[in-house]
């Protein structure tokens, strides 16, 4: 029997390449876990994106979608291959990027927590961007403190490390988080001269109670102390709340640094959480290389040491 030349008995023969628009729909899905998620973020309806996998399963002869009830889940082997496809979909974006660079031009988007994009992020990104007028500078902020997956994005900032495969990390900036308010509050309490006075204090959380929680049992006082008070969804909400004297709140050092040293916050106690981990900077092997990353690495880490932020001996 002839084979096509370049292939052989037991090699396949690949007829057709799935399009770009269904290996971005089936990472998407096996990303985000819905279909609905997926075509939320690719800005198509739900019946587009079902029908790029339909036509997926067709060039690739398996499933992608099993049926549990009224429940879809994707297949572990399709899972597995969404994988390879995340990490193909990074090198194309890289080579895109090296391939159109004249100089330090072109897109650059990086992710990171929504409060250390408010924080401090915007607060130094100027100077990157005037060092660097034609790169084109996308902040993403993350939902997921510790997302490393999105195929969009060049860097990542996170909170805390996870071991991922083909994820190079390192450490960023050490934080605490301990309680902060504003000079006015710790007034209204005798500075805090007895601790137990925290519970006549408005307690503000962020989410849930845990931090405050973990806190109080750090300081020797009962968990159930930090069950009360008022819940926030959001950071930046509760950052507001604080400086405005409406209650304290277990804030991040880091974040709420400027406002700690401008003395529109203080921090009446010393106990702290999370001490063992902090943000930090984690990058796509595939993205590496690429010259805007590596320029706004070295920008961030320089920037920080300026702000005595980054551990010394890191980097």
């Amino acid at each position: 029997m002839a084979y096509p030349a370049g292939t052989g008995p037991g090699e396949a023969i690949i007829r057709r390449y799935p399009s770009i628009q269904a290996l971005r729909a089936i990472e998407s899905v096996a990303r985000l876990g819905a279909i609905w998620r997926a075509a939320e973020e690719l800005n198509v309806t739900r019946s587009a994106i079902s029908h790029q996998l339909r036509l997926l399963e067709r060039d690739l002869g398996f499933k992608i979608l099993e049926r549990y009830g009224n429940a879809t889940e994707i297949t572990p082997r399709a899972q597995a291959y969404a994988a390879e496809v995340r990490r193909a979909l990074s090198m194309i974006a890289a080579s895109s990027v090296r391939a159109a660079q004249e100089g330090l031009s072109g897109t650059l988007t990086v992710s990171c927590p929504p409060g250390f994009a408010s924080g401090w992020l915007c607060l130094h990104i100027r100077d990157f961007a005037e060092r660097h007028p034609d790169i084109v500078l996308r902040i993403h902020s993350a939902r997921n403190l510790a997302e490393t997956d999105n195929p969009e994005i060049d860097t990542f900032i996170t909170f805390g490390h996870e071991l991922r495969a083909h994820v190079a990390a390192e450490p960023l900036v050490k934080v605490e988080f301990t309680p902060l308010c504003s000079p006015a509050y710790l007034t209204r309490f005798n500075g805090f001269g007895d601790i137990r006075a925290l519970q006549h204090a408005t307690l503000l959380h962020i989410g849930d109670f845990t931090d405050w929680e973990d806190w109080l049992q750090i300081a020797g006082l009962p968990a159930e102390m930090g069950r009360r008070g008022i819940c926030y969804s959001d950071m930046n909400v509760v950052y507001t709340a604080v400086l405005a004297g409406e209650g304290i709140a277990i804030g991040d050092t880091v974040i709420w640094r400027q406002a700690l040293e401008n003395g529109q916050l203080v921090r009446p106690f010393s106990p702290s959480l999370h001490t063992e981990t902090g943000y930090y900077l984690c990058t796509p092997e595939a993205n590496l290389e690429n010259p805007l990353v590596r320029e706004f690495h070295n920008w961030l880490k320089r920037r920080l040491e300026m702000n005595h932020m980054r551990p010394e001996g890191d980097g």
